[in-house]
Order: C-alpha cells, then sequence, then structure tokens
C-alpha cells in the first residue's frame, strides 16, 4: 500500500445535513476535471438513481460492480448485507472439517443476517480495494486518480476509520507477536506443560487480519486522505464542527473543507423565510470563526427549494465544491511531525525539548475544537489515552518521553501540551 497514489476523501457530517449529494458532488467535479474517480456509497439504491437520473434503483441487486453514471465516474454501491453473508460462508467452507467434527450443520446464505457494525467492515473493505491493483473484484479494477467514500455520520464515521488500529493494538494484546516466534517449540511446550498450546491457525488467522487491517489503515493514515465535513448551518451544527474537528484531530485525519449545505436566500421578501436564513447566516458566521485562515476551507451550497434529483441538479452543486487537491507525497501521522493539509497543522505531535531551560519536555498535540470539560488524559505505562468528548485514542509515547513522567497538560489555542519531566536515574546528568 506504501506506492498508493489516488487521493481519497471521505465524506461525512450530521445526520440528515445532505452526505451523500455532496459526497456526489465532489466526485463529479473531480471527474469533469478529467481525474478517473470513484464514489463509494452505501445509501439507498433508489436515492442515488435518482441523484444521477439513472434508469431505476443503482446497486438495488446487492451487486458491487462500478457503473459509470458520468464520463469518467463510477459507482459502486457498497452491501453490507451482501458482503457479511459472502465472507461468512467463505469463513464456513474454510472451516467445513472442524464444524462436521463436532458436528454441526453450516448455515445457508438467505439463513444469515448481518449484525451490528457490518456496514463499517464493509466500506472499509471497499476502501482497500479500490486502492490495491492486486484487488479481486470490480471494486478494484483501478487504477483511480480519486476515491470519494460516502461515510455514515461523522461520530460513526471517525470510529469506522479508527476501527483498524483498535483492532490491530487489541490482537498484539491478545497475540503477542514474540509468542508466535515460538511455533516449532509449541508441540514439546504442550508435553511439558500438560495443557493444549494454542493452535497454529489460530496465529495464522491472526496474521492474515494484521495484514488486512494494515492495508486499511495505511489508506486511512495516507497523506492522500482527507475528510470532507458536511453541515446544514444551525446552533447544533456549531457543536457538532467543534466536536468533530476535535475527533478528527486525535485519528490524526486531516480536515479539508467545511461544506456548509441548504443556504436559504437572504433576500426573501417573505418574514419566515427571512428569519430562517438570519439564523443561518448567524451559525455560518460561527461556522468561518472555527475554521480559521489556514485550517479548513469552508464551502457554501445554495438550498435549491427541493431534493437534488438528476444530473442538471448534481451538476449545480458541483460547480460549487471545491475540487480535492492533488494526492500528497508528504508522510504524515501522529509521529510523523508533519502534515498535508487542512487541520493537520505544521508539526503536529511533536517533543519539544526544553531540559536545558526549564527541565521538561513538551509533547504537543492539535486539538482543534477540544474543550477543557470534555478533554482527559491518562497515563498507561508506555501508552497515554486521550479521550475528547466520544472520542478516544491510545497512543504510544515517543521514546524520550517513555523515561519521564507526567507534570501537568494545558489545553489553549485548539492544541493540547503535556508536560514531562525526566525521572531520576533514567537520564544521563547535564554539567
Amino acid at each position: 500500500m506504501e506506492g498508493t497514489r489516488a487521493r481519497t476523501v471521505l465524506v461525512t457530517g450530521v445526520g440528515g445535513g445532505g452526505r451523500t449529494t455532496v459526497a456526489a458532488a465532489t466526485a463529479l467535479a473531480a471527474a469533469r476535471s478529467g481525474r478517473r474517480t470513484l464514489l463509494l456509497s452505501a445509501e439507498d439504491p433508489a436515492l442515488l438513481g435518482a441523484l444521477f437520473g439513472t434508469d431505476g434503483p443503482i446497486g438495488a441487486d446487492g451487486a458491487e460492480a462500478p457503473r459509470e453514471v458520468a464520463p469518467g465516474l463510477l459507482l459502486s454501491r457498497v452491501d453490507s448485507g451482501a458482503d457479511f453473508r459472502a465472507r461468512a460462508v467463505a469463513l464456513q467452507e474454510r472451516a467445513r472439517s472442524a464444524l462436521d467434527l463436532l458436528g454441526a450443520e453450516p448455515l445457508d446464505d438467505d439463513e444469515l443476517a448481518e449484525p451490528p457494525g457490518a456496514e463499517a467492515f464493509a466500506m472499509l473493505r471497499a476502501l482497500r480495494a479500490a486502492h490495491d491493483a492486486d484487488a479481486h473484484g470490480p471494486v478494484g479494477e483501478g487504477p483511480y486518480d480519486l476515491v470519494v467514500a460516502d461515510m455514515p455520520p461523522v461520530g460513526r464515521a471517525v470510529r469506522t476509520l479508527a476501527m483498524p488500529e483498535h483492532t490491530r493494538r487489541w490482537l498484539r494484546r491478545l497475540l503477542p507477536p514474540e509468542r508466535q516466534a515460538a511455533r516449532a517449540l509449541r508441540p514439546v511446550l504442550a508435553q511439558l506443560a500438560g495443557v493444549p498450546m494454542p493452535a497454529r491457525s489460530l496465529y495464522e488467522a491472526a496474521e492474515r487480519l494484521d495484514r488486512e487491517l494494515a492495508a486499511v489503515q495505511a489508506v486511512v493514515e495516507s497523506p492522500g486522505t482527507t475528510v470532507r465535513l458536511v453541515l446544514e448551518p444551525g446552533p447544533a451544527a456549531v457543536r457538532a464542527l467543534r466536536a468533530a474537528r476535535a475527533g478528527l484531530a486525535l485519528h490524526g485525519l486531516a480536515l479539508d473543507a467545511v461544506v456548509a449545505n441548504r443556504l436559504l436566500p437572504t433576500a426573501s421578501p417573505d418574514p419566515w423565510l427571512a428569519g430562517l436564513a438570519s439564523r443561518q447566516q448567524g451559525a455560518l458566521k460561527e461556522l468561518l470563526g472555527d475554521c480559521p485562515a489556514g485550517s479548513a476551507a469552508v464551502c457554501e451550497l445554495p438550498h435549491l427549494g427541493r431534493e437534488p434529483q438528476g444530473p442538471a441538479d448534481l451538476g449545480e452543486l458541483a460547480e460549487r465544491v471545491p475540487p480535492p487537491g492533488p494526492a500528497s507525497g508528504t508522510p504524515s501521522g501522529p509521529m510523523s511531525g508533519a502534515a498535508p493539509s487542512g487541520d493537520r497543522a505544521a508539526g503536529p505531535w511533536t517533543v519539544e525539548d526544553r531540559l536545558a531551560d526549564e527541565g521538561v519536555l513538551l509533547w504537543r498535540l492539535p486539538l482543534p475544537g477540544a474543550v477543557r470539560e470534555t478533554l482527559s488524559l491518562v497515563r498507561r505505562g508506555d501508552e497515554v489515552v486521550v479521550t475528547t468528548g466520544p472520542f478516544r485514542r491510545v497512543l504510544p509515547l515517543p521514546a524520550a518521553l517513555r523515561r519521564c513522567s507526567v507534570a501537568g497538560a494545558r489545553l489553549a489555542d485548539g492544541e493540547l501540551t503535556v508536560r514531562f519531566e525526566p525521572e531520576p536515574g533514567s537520564w544521563p546528568e547535564r554539567d
């Protein structure tokens, strides 16, 4: 996955704010600029069909094959139910011998109902396949210049994008890599201990899962991956923007644009409509204040007076949506100290050496939108658990800070600064 060049835009926002429409407009704008674009969406087939003016709903039969809906624009509907059933049946086939020994009867395809959370796994697999030149299946028929993903509402979207990192951490805790190195000794150890040792198949399955999760994580953490947040201006939208920016920054995700959707005309003679428009403009002013110069751009989309339907409506919105920039070649991530754009300001997640003057090291974590009341910081060994609102991340400490103790923390101007003091005897004495 390190050779991935495709730019990725993840479109999310407050529920009901028009995420799917903005995702489609973003993809259409990119295709019109000459980039081969893939739009991934799990939205209702009828809505997708109405947006693009196709004959009949798109993907109603569960097929994931990309369908060209405009020149240079392919749409693939992510069907989480079909994805789950296909993988469950394949798993039963691989485990058929074990099921036969237990006398268990495999479930048929039509007996399998997708569990909660299947949507997240299906979208992550589709994202990986869209970037994987070796992927089998229609979604992997790239190469694409741009992949636009119509994600769920922002809270679920952030948790979905954090899932690969979290799951890999759990795997390392449950099945540490150093235990896998002792495979050859496992039969001997089993005889000496008198108890069965973990089966080889368990470790092999864990390795396969870790490789798949690592590939998805590489897409999420790629410098060419950014998030586009869609909001309908109002008091709730302002609060949602602040919480979302903090959650996205905590997980190292760059916010490239905030889309203020369904703006009403400000010159209406109708007092009721004029009052609604005035309140929208007040909320829009707050949104602009929360996105200062140099951070995410704010795009304003008008209310069309109807639900967007067909190429004409979608094309009108596509002309107003900011086109995604080219993929960046700059490495990024929580430990890199570099960022491509958006809310990933220059030099985040850095350690500042102030030992000579103040006897401390400062770890700076940009968290725009975070507030003290919902922010917590807990150290666990060589890791720090950071929580902001509903979002949480376990961060490994940089090597220099593992020999230090936490001396305090401060949140100011959208940045969390943690002070570390060297532990006695762990650092060489300075003259």
